[in-house]
């Protein structure tokens, strides 16, 4: 593995929508939501804003990177390998359509980040001999409300035949919640990537407690999932 993650990973995704349908507001309150994301102790952050246009994007991973200075939050830019360079960010997440990691890797810097999207099917052996891929999405794992209905669930059996065939870190995708972040583990995998698991906390309506503070509850909770299953290991 190329640059380093500490396990379990814990990555937040983002999605604009869910805080706005205007792209300016969306995007101002994707910043703030960033800022307490990395101030939570995450260790990645994804940028995956599809429909903007390039000024837009580069902008907003200008801001989401300014807000995160300092702390040990890695952001990476879905699939814009372009942007992900222009604009500093740690690294790329790359969709399973996205050419080979290979081709990627000699576009790119030594040290960049790249992550890569892989569902049921994907041959995560080939992905690994190309020796250019950090870390792995696996899903979607779980239903997921951000999902349309009848969209194919993976399931924790084959989350588990993934992780078993890599030694890639594995991150699991798509209706992770704190008690199935436990299950996750179980299966093997590195860590967990989500959006609605970090938004939720955020865009709560009970104001008696600090939004960020409830997003460092959350993270602190799935790390102690894993490392209970860890322990029990």
């Amino acid at each position: 593995m190329g640059s380093t993650l500490r396990r379990p990973v814990i990555s937040a995704v983002t999605n604009r929508r869910l805080f706005d349908s205007r792209d300016d507001a969306a995007c101002d309150q994707l910043v703030e939501w960033s800022a307490a994301v990395s101030k939570a102790d995450v260790d990645v952050l994804q940028i995956r804003e599809r429909g903007l246009d390039d000024a837009t994007l580069v902008r907003l991973v200008r801001d989401i990177l300014a807000g995160a200075a300092g702390s040990g939050m890695r952001v990476l830019v879905n699939d814009r390998v372009d942007v992900a360079l222009g604009t500093g960010a740690a690294g790329v997440h790359l969709p399973s359509t996205a050419p080979a990691v290979a081709v990627v890797r000699r576009l790119v810097p030594d040290g960049l980040l790249v992550g890569r999207s892989v569902h049921v099917g994907d041959d995560v052996r080939e992905i690994e001999r190309q020796r250019g891929c950090d870390y792995l999405t696996f899903g979607t794992v779980f239903p997921s409300v951000g999902k349309p209905k009848g969209h194919a669930v993976a399931g924790v059996e084959a989350l588990c035949r993934v992780c078993a065939s890599t030694s890639l870190p594995v991150l699991a995708i798509g209706g992770l919640t704190v008690p199935l972040a436990a299950e996750a583990a179980r299966a093997g995998a590195a860590g967990v990537a989500a959006i609605g698991l970090f938004a939720d906390p955020w865009r709560c309506e009970n104001r008696d407690t600090d939004r960020t503070q409830r997003l460092v509850e959350t993270v602190a909770t799935l790390r102690a999932a894993f490392a209970a299953v860890a322990g029990n290991i």
